[in-house]
């Protein structure tokens, strides 16, 4: 005999509760979407179509201008070191203001950037409760391939998500989860609305005294569903029916990469992603071409080398709409210095005037 049986019985018209996706097979094919399945995780890209094959506009080299060097002048120098000591509560402002400078050693960093402004598409299938909202079904139409369901673009190299349902998917379909039930079948109390009391076992007494947790009844109402026995579909809310649909999800972002010679030991280059340069050069296209000519020809290599990656990684899963590459001449000098007879120096860069020091005096300091 069952040790549960005498915590009463169970409806069983409530069905025990069902798997929380649709099962497989049990959606409808729709046509330009058979890679959807219905199943948990199923997200499946969409290619662009065939016909879609970039090209640059123009069979053309990209030549850029010469440009000059720029120079920092110690009073912008010493101004940028003492900004930057003040912000070290361990650094005292004497030495920044005593300071002589030896020399001002303008530096020239050049810093490449690729953009590539690209559209990608993904459908899935959908599910909300039914509650009489308006069905676009295929009585409607033939639903349209991913890539020719309209979407205006945002902003260009504006990152965006945007989540639309496919026209004419969507049907109406008894909730998987509890067989159009509405309501499922507690599975903690196994649908008898009752559990036994874990402190005396279903005894009702303890320790020769009645049991002060079930009041001697040996059994509790189980809280998962308040003494019901059952609980309302957590898929279907109640509403016994679901509205299946083909969200189609798309994403426009803009993927960057640059790339900064490494030509200064004593400089950091990971300080360069905080500051701005001088975007001297901008070439901008559906596709650009590599650079040519330009006096550093790591930078043209570089071009070659990431526009020719970045065609490989997304022209195969996303349209590219637009490309942007630019140089940027990023401010760096190394300014030296005597104080109380000993020379050290430091670096000011970026638009922002930055400063980077790897040792400062010791006068009221701490390290």
């Amino acid at each position: 005999m069952d040790q549960d049986e005498d915590l009463g019985a169970f409806d069983p018209n409530i069905p025990e509760e069902g798997p929380s996706a649709p099962p497989a097979g049990w959606l409808d094919d729709v046509h330009g979407y058979h890679g959807n399945k219905g199943g948990e995780g199923d997200n499946p890209l969409c290619p662009p179509p065939p016909a879609y094959a970039p090209q640059p506009e123009l069979n053309k080299n990209t030549l850029v201008p010469n440009v000059r060097v720029p120079t920092v002048s110690e009073d912008v120098a010493r101004d940028a070191l003492l900004r930057f000591v003040g912000s070290k509560w361990r650094f005292s402002t004497k030495p920044a203001r005593n300071l002589v400078f030896k020399e001002l050693k303008p530096i020239t960093v050049y810093r490449y950037k690729l953009e590539t402004y690209t559209e990608t598409r993904t459908s899935a299938w959908q599910f909300e409760p039914y509650n009489g909202q308006p069905v676009d079904g295929p009585q409607f139409g033939v639903s349209p391939p991913p890539w020719d369901v309209l979407m205006p673009p945002p902003q260009r190299y504006t990152d965006r998500v945007e989540k639309v349902p496919v026209p004419h998917s969507s049907f109406v379909k008894l909730c998987h989860k509890c067989h159009g039930c509405g309501r499922t079948r507690c599975g903690h109390c196994l649908g008898r609305g009752q559990k036994r009391c874990t402190f005396c076992h279903g005894n009702g007494r303890s320790r020769n005294n009645r049991c002060t947790s079930c009041h001697g009844r040996g059994r509790k109402r189980c809280t998962f569903c308040q003494g019901h026995g059952h609980n309302t579909c957590s898929v279907c809310h109640g509403s016994r029916n679901l509205l299946h649909f083909i969200l189609l999800t798309v994403t426009w972002k803009n993927n960057i990469s640059d790339h900064i010679p490494d030509r200064q030991p004593d400089f950091p280059d990971k300080k360069f992603e905080k500051v701005t340069g001088d975007p001297f050069f901008v070439d901008e296209s559906v596709l650009v071409y590599a650079i040519q000519g330009f006096p550093d020809q790591e930078i043209c290599d570089v071009s070659r080398n990431l526009i020719n990656e970045h065609l490989h990684r997304f022209s195969s899963t996303s349209r590219i709409l637009q490309q942007r590459q630019t140089i940027e001449l990023v401010p760096l000098t190394h300014a030296l210095y005597n104080y109380n007879g000993k020379e050290s120096g430091f670096f000011v860069f970026g638009v922002e005037n930055e400063v980077y020091v790897s040792k400062y005096p010791s006068a009221c300091s701490i390290l």
